[in-house]
């Protein structure tokens, strides 16, 4: 049995499979995830797993250069912006509308989505992978 970091076999693969540059959209579960795309559903009820503790979970494991957010969310939800810019402390922030948002989710490249049971407004962000060494 696994002793730490994520517990969750799909999600754990789906961190370990990521390369320089994919992206993971860790997102709320309101947001559209398009059709046939790689998706770990988390989701168990409303705002159960929160946004806040998933990202948290993942940044433990996976290294990012970049984020990107929708521009509303500092004034939509503050209390989840305060909470991610805390913990993406250091990394680039890109902001972005929230309509530029879902369409950078439908764009190409590889892009992986895990849903969370968040239901608080803009409550996503794309994690961009770095590397870990060099």
């Amino acid at each position: 049995m696994k002793k730490k970091g994520t517990l969750n076999t799909s999600l754990s693969l789906m961190i370990a499979s990521m390369g320089h540059t994919d992206k993971m959209v860790v997102c709320d579960s309101g947001l559209p995830i398009p059709k046939n795309s790689n998706v770990v559903d988390l989701a168990l009820t409303k705002n159960i797993p929160r946004f806040i503790d998933t990202v948290r979970v993942i940044l433990e494991e996976l290294q990012i250069e970049k984020a990107i957010i929708a521009k509303e969310l500092p004034t939509k939800n503050k209390a989840v912006y305060r909470e991610l810019m805390s913990l993406l402390d250091g990394v680039e922030v890109v902001r972005v509308s929230h309509n530029q948002f879902k369409k950078l989710i439908r764009g190409r490249g590889n892009i992986s989505f895990v849903r969370t049971g968040e239901a608080t407004p803009f409550s996503n962000v794309i994690l961009v992978s770095g590397v870990s060494f060099g």
